[in-house]
């Protein structure tokens, strides 16, 4: 038990833990008469304008959970489903490109359910004047990523806008996979006593693009994480039926979906921010550009909530595979601070880690 036991406790000099109970912050709704970019960001703003916006809009009692897919009923059996739409500029970056971003991105969004995933449909939306050979470069990696995760392109659309109207390519992937029984993983079950887990180093996707977009150098190439976790949670699985919750960090990074697991089951996050693994090279390019790299996107990692009683055996079972090989304690879920995420600092003390407001580095998916 030494991975989770030795972690998440303070040393035995460290200063008392900072009493949250009494804070209150109120934030009124920002009045946006139109859409800025910090809406599509996947922080306060996105969600203020789901749940405000889209969710009266739409209704229903599927659509309240609010997780990266929606779990149903179907004919006796259990499905996920999930929309996801693609507009990383530029198209194509070190370590993947939008065609393997459609389908990374729409696979884990299923899997974070526990699902299998099966099948996709895909929407290409082109921009008139763009080369047919960028076209195909992309059909070919989304092919070929679709391939790789294990599911099937089964329908799909094509349309264009004038010159100037778009951005090149934009994409769009609608995802179905089986639900497992036994297997209920969402959000609201996170609970005092999970231990944190994150499947390894953080921030390398929205480096990698910044890197390219920016013509920026930083002595060694970063290259994206972008990968295919179904794979990876089906092992876990093997291990457990009974993980709580399981989130890929994209827009707003890990700090964001820490905070949206807090506020969804009403508890409190407690991290180590020494145990959080930063690559060096996210490390410096955070610290040039003035980002924190709790808060850039990752397209290959998952966090996890794991019960303490299991959590030893799902951390073996994630580091045997290749993209869990890395993989950490950060962390555990606490009865103190409900809906806040409180990270122990290197030196001693404690800071709020809180929702992003929009996105530090826009379009990266």
């Amino acid at each position: 038990m030494a991975d989770t036991e030795t972690l998440t406790g303070a040393a035995p000099d460290a200063p008392p833990a900072p009493d949250f109970s009494g804070w209150s912050c109120p934030l009124p709704l920002r009045d946006h008469p139109r859409v800025v970019m910090g809406h599509g960001g996947g922080g306060a703003m996105s969600a203020e304008l789901v749940e405000n916006l889209f969710a009266p809009a739409f209704g229903g009692p599927a659509l309240a959970g609010l997780g990266d897919s929606a779990v149903l009923e179907l004919g006796g059996a259990r499905l996920a489903f999930s929309t996801d739409s693609y507009v990383v500029r530029p198209l194509f970056f070190p370590g993947g490109s939008i065609g393997d971003l459609a389908v990374n991105g729409t696979v884990n969004d299923l899997a974070m359910s526990g699902a299998r995933p099966a099948y996709l449909s895909c929407g290409f939306i082109l921009e008139e004047g763009v080369e047919m050979a960028v076209v195909d470069r992309v059909a070919k990696a989304l092919g070929a990523a679709a391939r790789t995760a294990g599911v099937e392109v089964v329908t799909g659309d094509t349309k264009v806008v004038e010159a100037g109207r778009g951005d090149g390519v934009y994409l769009n992937t609608a995802g179905i996979g089986l639900v497992p029984a036994g297997v209920d993983i969402r959000p609201q079950r996170a609970r005092p006593g999970d231990v944190v887990i994150v499947s390894g180093p953080i921030g390398l996707h929205g480096v990698a693009i910044m890197s390219v977009r920016e013509g920026l150098e930083f002595g060694v190439e970063v290259r994206s994480d972008c990968a295919a976790l179904g794979g990876l949670v089906e092992a876990m699985l093997a291990v457990t039926p009974d993980l709580h919750v399981l989130r890929d960090p994209t827009r707003g990074g890990l700090a964001a979906a820490l905070n949206e697991i807090a506020a969804a089951a009403g508890v409190g996050v407690t991290l180590s921010e020494r145990a959080v693994p930063v690559p060096d090279a996210v490390a410096n390019a955070c610290a040039l550009l003035g980002l924190d790299p709790m808060y850039v996107a990752n397209e290959g990692k998952l966090v996890a909530f794991v019960p303490r009683r299991e959590a030893d055996a799902v951390l073996a079972a994630m580091r045997a595979h290749p993209l869990g090989a890395e993989a950490v304690v950060i962390g555990e879920c606490v009865e103190d601070h409900p809906g806040m995420v409180v990270a122990r600092t290197g030196f001693g003390g404690s800071r709020v880690v809180d929702l992003p407001m929009g996105e530090q580095l826009p379009r990266i998916c």
